[in-house]
């Protein structure tokens, strides 16, 4: 078991990651002396916190480390692990350390297939604003925090907010006083064979939380609606939330804003208590800043607090996130979204936002397993906000092998249309985008790979 409070000296590998860059930032501010290592520079602020490229075994002599913390991404035959184990050095996953801090909070695990990141991020907002003085544990960059993690009190009372992830199953080590799940769909089919090993995993995840805990579900999942069928009904305060005011938590009379954002009016127990106003667009949002109102309402903070607090919320990084616009108006916004339901949310809200627009999609596939389970269903999600044309990049492995049986051409099969065109590379793709775009175009870049890069890329060539 990993302890905090027994080690002085922590090496993380991967550190350039999101979820080890943030956990980097809590174990510094537990007092440790973190070092880390990674295959290229962090996208993430480290601090001082010294970042070795790439990995290697001589990090183990010059940093001893009392303890190695692995990203997933790190296999366990690489030769700065194996030699750690030969030493006698514990060898712990990225999970297993952070849950020995959070099982030791009043921990608010925010779990979800999607809208995870984003929810735990408006739940953060709020209750740093509120002056609860959380730890903050997030999946991405929020720049309304200005990091992807915040360290609290450090005390046992402390509420520590934090973004769980069920791609592995490693989620299943937390222990919540408030658990959280924003939907449960089917994803990560090389971890999870069938939809119901997910809501099996997304149940024994409600049942884990603390005796007395609460359990706050989205009542619009079919994923979700089948754990609160499964969980256990006694142990604990279950809240939902959705549509209407049928539920614990309900929105109704939507309202979406020309330019961005939207509006609803929020019921608690059918009560009518006001008007929830959000900066950020899709009516998803709506529907994480319920989860997230339903955790700050538990711990105290009432709705009229919390709906002020997100009325100034500005999204998380790879979020519906517009990285600019160009001298001849051509719009460029980037987001994380990799799965099919994901893409259907996320081309709704900007077809919201911005009707007058022509469309151009640049999308990268993430994961083998997943382009070849999905590959249907993406092609239709990309084909549903009636684009003027869609690039689809090779597959970003993510560190799956190759399989000839997956690759980007399958979402291109199933599309059967003109306007899907294979890309070549983020190279290639930047030149047939340039040739493509008009004024006054929007193009959004979409994928949980690197393909984020190709939207900056675009943005420099068109104002130079």
């Amino acid at each position: 078991m990993f302890q905090a409070d027994k080690i002085k000296r922590v090496h993380l590998m991967g550190i350039g990651g999101a979820g080890m860059s943030a956990l980097s930032l809590l174990l510094k501010a537990q007092g440790l002396e973190v070092s880390g290592c990674d295959l290229c520079q962090p996208h993430y602020d480290l601090g001082d916190i010294p970042c070795e490229i790439p990995h290697s075994a001589e990090h183990i002599g010059r940093y001893s480390p009392d303890a190695l913390i692995l990203s997933t991404a790190v296999s366990r035959e690489n030769p700065e692990v194996l030699l750690a184990e030969q030493k006698g050095i514990p060898v712990f996953s990225r999970a297993e350390a952070l849950s020995s801090l959070f099982n030791k909070s009043y921990g608010i695990g925010i779990a979800g297939t999607h809208g995870k990141t984003t929810t735990t991020s408006m739940t953060a907002l709020i209750f740093l604003k509120a002056g609860l003085n959380p730890t903050v544990y997030v999946g991405a960059n929020v720049p309304d925090i200005g990091s992807n993690a915040v360290a609290g009190s450090g005390s046992p009372e402390n509420h520590f907010i934090a973004e769980l992830d069920e791609s592995d199953g490693s989620f299943l080590l937390f222990t919540p006083k408030i658990a959280v799940i924003t939907n449960a769909d089917w994803d990560h089919v090389d971890h999870y064979p069938t939809r119901g090993h997910v809501i099996e995993a997304f149940t024994r995840f409600a049942d884990g939380r603390k005796d007395g805990g609460a359990l706050i579900l989205c009542g619009e999942d079919e994923g979700a609606s089948h754990v609160y069928e499964n969980c256990r009904k006694n142990h604990g305060q279950i809240i939902r939330y959705g549509w209407g005011k049928g539920h614990d938590w309900g929105a109704y009379d939507i309202v979406k804003s020309h330019g961005g954002g939207i509006s609803c009016k929020v019921a608690h127990s059918g009560k009518e208590l006001g008007t929830l106003s959000l900066s950020v667009s899709g009516e998803h949002n709506i529907l994480n800043a319920l989860a997230a109102i339903s955790s700050a309402d538990l711990c105290g903070i009432d709705f009229s607090q919390s709906a002020e607090i997100l009325h100034g919320f500005h999204g998380s990084e790879r979020r519906l996130q517009v990285l600019g616009s160009s001298v001849n108006d051509i719009l460029v916004i980037d987001d994380y979204a990799h799965h099919p339901a994901e893409i259907n949310a996320t081309l709704s809200a900007v077809k919201g936002i911005y009707p007058e627009r022509r469309l151009v999609i640049l999308f990268q596939p993430h994961r083998f397993s997943r382009t070849a389970a999905f590959a249907p269903q993406t092609a239709s999600a990309l084909s549903a906000a009636n684009p003027a044309k869609v690039f689809i990049l090779p597959v970003f492995s993510a560190g799956e092998i190759p399989s000839q049986h997956s690759s980007s051409l399958e979402i291109l099969r199933h599309a059967a249309s003109p306007v899907f065109t294979a890309a070549e590379s983020l190279d290639d793709a930047c030149a047939k985008l340039l040739d493509e775009l008009r004024t006054g175009d929007l193009l959004i870049t979409m994928g949980a790979g690197n393909v984020y890069l190709a939207g900056k890329k675009i943005l420099a060539s068109l104002d130079v």
